[in-house]
């Protein structure tokens, strides 16, 4: 099973909490560190990590966590985007929209929707992507 991509910044922040201190972080440190609003929130993070097989917990030390299980396949370390690029991503699909609104799209462009709109979701921009889907859905359905 992969790594969610909120999954996945967990898991490099403490990979990286690792490498640079030489134990793992506390929760309230995993917390400010990810700007997270609650320790019981990076608890259940924590908790299905473990149940996924990708953190293990070797005593009830608060700094017992360790990666396991991680390999280049279900985890892929990730740069997360800013607004500034969110937003140029957003405003090329927009761009992209607009040229085939006022004609008969060929397959191709409105292919090319579906693979803009899919990696936004891939790159976690959800409410971009569920907004651009439902805006592609309509079109296609008026065809």
């Amino acid at each position: 099973m992969r790594a969610s991509r909120s999954q996945q910044e967990l898991l490099n922040f403490i990979a990286d909490f690792i490498a640079a201190h030489g134990y793992g972080p506390s929760y309230r440190e995993i917390m400010q560190g990810l700007g997270l609003k609650s320790v019981s929130t990076v608890a259940t993070h924590v908790n299905n990590l473990i149940a996924q097989g990708f953190l293990v917990k070797k005593d009830r030390s608060a700094r017992s966590l360790e990666l396991i299980g991680v390999t280049s396949e279900n985890f892929t370390r990730i740069q997360a985007a800013t607004p500034s690029q969110e937003k140029w991503l957003v405003d090329i699909i927009t761009g992209k929209f607009k040229a085939i609104e006022t004609k008969k799209p060929s397959q191709k462009e409105i292919d090319d929707l579906f693979v803009l709109v899919g990696a936004l979701h891939v790159l976690g921009f959800t409410e971009a992507a569920i907004s651009f889907k439902e805006k592609l859905n309509d079109f296609t359905q008026s065809q």
